[in-house]
């Protein structure tokens, strides 16, 4: 008797996996909370949901939180989506906890993927509108402020996930 059977691989996020490695970003914001007073509660469980949904729908290329002061970013905390299979997954955590923010704002900076700029402007619109706790406006990634960055963590699945970068202050 012969048995056969056949396999298939995707770059994309399951649900489930999505979630997991948002919940690790979640984390880090958790930290950011604890030491700096920000975001709030309510803006982590919003980000939660955004990143669960573009991480799924495989619409998101980067994401940034952090404080700046003017337009200089003091300490933030960017996420590169990559599905290349190189990455290895990590514990969240290791959260700069340091920096002065006095008199900075918080900021967060989301840019899509190509998948995402592929979608006709209406299912863009349907899944801001249904799947999405808040719209984001168009603007600019603050400038490096006097300090450095850092690459420091990776959150994945079978190689495909975020690499984080930690900008720290000098």
């Amino acid at each position: 008797m012969t048995y056969s059977y056949s396999t298939t691989t995707t770059n994309a996020f399951t649900r489930t996996i999505a979630r997991n490695i948002a919940s690790k970003v979640v984390t880090d914001l958790y930290r950011m909370h604890v030491y700096y007073g920000k975001p709030s509660l309510e803006l982590i469980e919003e980000y939660l949901q955004e990143l669960t949904e573009m991480l799924a729908g495989d619409y998101l290329k980067t994401v940034e939180y952090g404080f700046k002061r003017g337009n200089s970013r003091i300490v933030s905390l960017f996420y590169e989506v990559r599905a290349d299979g190189t990455l290895t997954d990590s514990r969240a955590g290791g959260v700069y906890a340091r920096a002065d923010v006095t008199g900075t704002r918080w900021f967060s900076y989301l840019t899509y993927s190509h998948k995402w700029w592929n979608l006709a402007e209406i299912d863009r619109n349907r899944i801001k509108r249904r799947l999405l706790p808040f719209c984001r406006s168009a603007g600019d990634a603050p400038q490096d402020g006097d300090g450095y960055w850092i690459d420091d963590r990776t959150y994945a699945f079978s190689g495909i996930g975020t690499q984080r970068r930690t900008f720290r202050p000098y």
